[in-house]
């Protein structure tokens, strides 16, 4: 019996890992055909046109600075979208698919973009 547990957990680790792999090929391709550049290449400093989905929304208020922040997903990277003085956006969700255009700046913990010019994408864009 815990030969067959091991097995399963080993299986069970194996599907999940495959899951997460195809969806970051299915964003890879999708953000290939529309033309935008792979987060995972961007660096600081650059203006960039990126696409991809919410994995997270946060809101933070820190000493009377509104902030929301996005985190956008493309199978190659993940980057902040800060948003500065909102607390919501319409449509702004966890698995909303965008294509952001910006400058990219260095953050805590990845690369960000302040304000972008953003669009909400459809499903089959």
């Amino acid at each position: 019996m815990p030969a067959l547990s091991a097995r399963l957990k080993r299986l069970s680790k194996v599907l999940r890992t495959s899951r997460d792999h195809l969806d970051a090929e299915d964003e890879e391709r999708s953000a290939s055909r529309r033309g935008t550049e792979p987060i995972g290449s961007l660096t600081s400093r650059q203006r960039a046109r990126v696409s991809g989905v919410l994995r997270a929304v946060t809101y933070r208020s820190s000493q009377d600075k509104l902030i929301l922040v996005g985190r956008l997903y493309d199978g190659t990277g993940s980057i902040d979208l800060v948003w500065w003085g909102r607390r919501r956006i319409a449509g702004i969700t966890p698995g909303t698919h965008l294509m952001v255009e910006g400058r990219v700046a260095d953050g805590t913990h990845r690369l960000q973009i302040h304000n972008p010019a953003y669009q909400l994408l459809g499903p089959g864009q």
